[in-house]
């Protein structure tokens, strides 16, 4: 991803900052070693960036064929622990994957007949 997003400062979060609240792990990131492959979901959390360079990363990545779970820190979710964010960001993703799948199993429902 860092050779992907130029331009951005990426970092890998490692497990060891589980427990940690997120911003604090936003704070010392750039001092992280050690990788962030350790979840079995992807996430990328993306701070301080307007909403302009959200819709470019996103696009980048996806471009590439990164996948994931796509998320902004907020004010509350700086409050909380890293892994409580992540769950709470896994049961979103479920919930709105669940929305999409039921959007599009309703649609093959109706029939448009239009007017002659």
């Amino acid at each position: 991803m860092k050779d992907i997003l130029t331009g951005f400062e990426v970092y890998e979060v490692p497990e060891y900052c589980r427990d940690w609240v997120v911003e604090e792990v936003v704070t010392k990131a750039p001092t992280f070693e050690g990788s962030g492959n350790w979840h079995w979901r992807k996430f990328i959390i993306m701070h301080n960036l307007s909403n302009k360079n959200i819709s470019k990363v996103i696009k980048v990545l996806r471009s590439h064929g990164i996948n994931g779970i796509f998320a902004t820190t907020t004010p509350t979710s700086l409050t909380w622990k890293l892994e409580d964010l992540l769950n709470e960001l896994i049961r979103e993703d479920e919930y709105f994957r669940r929305l999409r799948e039921e959007k599009q199993r309703m649609s093959s429902f109706y029939l448009d007949i239009g007017k002659s």
